[in-house]
């Protein structure tokens, strides 16, 4: 995978505000960033870096999505499930918000 210099800039904002690259099995190809057990696939497009796809939180050896059920909300993948705790819940949203102000950031730089 080849990066241009600002895509390279932006993954360094995304380390710098304590996420860490990983490799998600069966999604090798996307670029995965986690912080505190939440993770959100990111792929180069058009010069940028943009999410693939929602957040979720790693389970097992995949991201478990975030579900209702008739138990309420979870984390599930496959056979894996995490109760949503409200703890939880506002720090997937904190995870998700802070990704996504990193990523618009780059949106704004380009368009200057």
């Amino acid at each position: 995978m080849e990066l241009s210099p600002a895509q390279i800039t932006i993954l360094e904002k995304i380390l710098n505000a304590g996420f860490r690259f990983l490799t998600v099995e069966r999604v090798e190809r996307y670029l995965g960033v986690e912080r505190g057990g939440f993770v959100a696939l990111l792929k180069p497009v058009d010069g940028q870096i943009k999410m693939f796809s929602q957040a979720g939180y790693l389970l097992g050896e995949g991201i478990g999505m975030l579900v209702e059920s008739p138990e309420g909300k979870r984390f599930v993948w496959h056979d894996h499930s995490l109760a949503a705790t409200p703890e939880l819940l506002r720090d997937y949203e904190k995870f998700k918000a802070e990704l996504k102000q990193i990523l618009e950031d780059q949106d704004a730089r380009a368009r200057v």
